[in-house]
């Protein structure tokens, strides 16, 4: 067991068995030995790639989308372009340039900001977007972005917080946690916390015993500080995350280290930890404040995007080599056997103004 495991070890020898959610937010956030803290996840050398650092045609569509909904909003002459948990700033790179490629006006006038928490992932982000040409301001929450409207996009950022899971025992959904067993080591059991059926789908009625349910309010939360200043101020966002439209039963609780998939206890603080985002309950945070949501997976998105045109035209500039890899990443990006299933989209646009893109 390593140093963080030690450390939640003791509080649950002293304080009992802790939650899901408490087990992954001292493993992401501890201040000394958390992954987010500690590590650079991002990229070949990392754990994952998220889909900006698939290929810059990812963030070159969703500039696109956000220039749209800038339009289909009235083209406000003042307007925050921001996105909550931006990684190394690839993304925002990308968007900077074809948004002042596309949208000069837009580029020009609009106030950039990137929410992050992190002030080692802040100083990676400066690198990143340093010479964009933009004057870029950093957030720790998006209640200090300025009052005006807003177009936000989030990249894989409600996956990384903490969520509860409930496992059903005797007909009731009981808290699952994490204590230790007779050898010290970390395995799961059940708390005292119980889930009413008011907050369950319909099929846990029938589900057997085991079944699982998770459930995330630090997501809501954030979906709703975020909705709460479209709602006020005007304006649109995007929201990308591997999930699920429908909510449901199972397990999705995993860790991720050098791109394999590991167990959640073997490596404390080293190895990513998340969970599918029921995009379900985002859209009714959404919804909840007078917003529309509009739900698709990522590939259907990005094909309506243009995604295969941007493909193409890239592909005329390149050699064999290159089409080869163009090609490789538009299925990648929306291959329904890669992210363009598992990862979903979730748009959130004022009431009245057209889905983007539009449905044929």
């Amino acid at each position: 067991m390593n140093r963080l495991g030690e450390k939640i070890a003791r509080l649950i020898r002293a304080a009992g068995p802790i939650s899901v959610a408490d087990y992954m937010a001292m493993c992401l956030f501890d201040p000394d030995d958390g992954y987010y803290t500690t590590r650079e996840p991002f990229g070949a050398k990392g754990d994952f790639i998220t889909a900006p650092e698939v290929s810059q045609m990812f963030g070159e569509l969703v500039a696109v989308w956000l220039v749209q909904a800038w339009e289909a909003i009235g083209r406000p002459a003042q307007v925050t372009l921001a996105e909550i948990g931006p990684g190394r700033g690839t993304l925002m790179k990308d968007i900077v340039r074809t948004v002042g490629r596309i949208a000069p006006d837009l580029a020009a006038n609009a106030t950039f900001g990137l929410i992050e928490a992190s002030p080692r992932l802040t100083e990676v982000q400066r690198q990143t977007v340093g010479q964009s040409g933009v004057s870029i301001t950093w957030h720790a929450t998006p209640a200090t972005l300025r009052d005006q409207p807003l177009l936000i996009v989030g990249n894989e950022i409600f996956d990384a917080l903490p969520f509860r899971q409930f496992v059903k025992a005797d007909a009731k959904w009981l808290e699952r946690a994490i204590g230790l067993d007779q050898q010290g080591q970390f395995h799961f059991g059940i708390g005292a916390a119980t889930l009413g059926s008011d907050a369950l789908p319909s099929e846990a009625a029938s589900a057997p015993d085991g079944s699982i349910f998770e459930i995330a309010p630090p997501r809501e939360a954030l979906m709703a500080e975020i909705v709460e200043r479209l709602a006020r101020y005007g304006g649109a966002g995007i929201f990308f995350d591997y999930g699920h439209l429908e909510p449901g039963l199972g397990d999705t609780f995993q860790a991720v280290r050098r791109h394999r998939s590991e167990g959640l206890f073997d490596n404390p603080g080293q190895a990513d930890l998340t969970s599918h985002v029921d995009f379900s309950a985002l859209a009714d945070v959404a919804s909840a404040h007078g917003l529309a949501a509009h739900t698709t997976t990522q590939g259907e998105f990005l094909l309506g995007m243009g995604l295969l045109e941007r493909a193409g035209r890239l592909g005329q500039d390149s050699d064999a080599t290159g089409r080869e890899q163009i090609s490789a990443d538009v299925e990648r990006l929306a291959g329904p056997d890669q992210m363009g299933r598992l990862f979903k989209v979730l748009k959130v646009l004022p009431q009245g103004v057209t889905d983007i893109p539009a449905r044929l």
